[in-house]
């Protein structure tokens, strides 16, 4: 089901927090030269960021919608007007906010998948690695591959970006993929990716619905 698969998105956390990025992309040569700096910089000048997302579950289900996202600390996952329910982050907690059931479970969002795609000063020396191109399972992408040394058993996450001058620092996301404690894999692949426009705070508000049940967006 999506909505647990959602729930997993934000519970597959670790203490430094780091994203995964996943997609399909054409192979690239300058991509096996690229270094962890490299993969910094270009997260670092992201300031914003809006696309169309692909999202499947452990199981096959699929849940498509458009991402929102506002460095630092701040995204937004909407699922659409006939979904119930919502992921938004407001800078300090990740909110996971389901409408059918009038419930919202909330963490640090330094302390989720999300992390290091949302804080500026994220370093990824402490948590990540780029893979060699052999052991990619996207080759001709950068794979950088992050998991909390003290924390194994919370999963492992990898990120996949290509080069493209277009994007801030000369790379792009394209998607991520978690791999959570219980070997659950979620899978988000991006589309029509802008960078660095003018995205509102209130974007990143939600109506909470222990208040009053209603839907995303009404």
């Amino acid at each position: 089901m999506i909505a647990p698969a959602l729930r997993r998105l934000a519970l597959g956390a670790f203490a430094s927090g780091a994203l995964a990025i996943a997609g399909i992309a054409l192979p690239h040569p300058a991509a096996a030269a690229t270094t962890l700096g490299e993969v910094e910089r270009a997260l670092a000048a992201t300031r914003t960021m809006t696309a169309r997302f692909r999202q499947t579950a452990q199981d096959g289900s699929v849940a498509t919608g458009t991402l929102t996202l506002k460095r630092p600390g701040r995204i937004r996952f909407d699922y659409g007007p006939g979904a119930t329910f919502l992921v938004v982050a407001d800078g300090q907690r990740l909110s996971f906010i389901d409408y059918q059931v009038a419930q919202v479970s909330q963490w640090p969002v330094r302390q989720t998948p999300l992390g290091v795609l949302l804080d500026p000063g994220a370093d990824l020396s402490r948590v990540a690695k780029v893979v060699p191109d052999a052991d990619s399972p996207l080759p001709g992408t950068v794979t950088v591959e992050a998991q909390d040394p003290k924390r194994p058993d919370l999963g492992r996450i990898r990120f996949f970006l290509v080069p493209d001058r277009a994007a801030p620092g000369g790379l792009r996301l394209t998607g991520w993929r978690v791999i959570d404690g219980q070997n659950n894999l979620t899978v988000v692949e991006l589309s029509d990716v802008r960078w660095n426009v003018e995205v509102a705070d209130t974007q990143f508000r939600f109506r909470d619905p222990r208040r009053k049940a209603m839907r995303p967006g009404s």
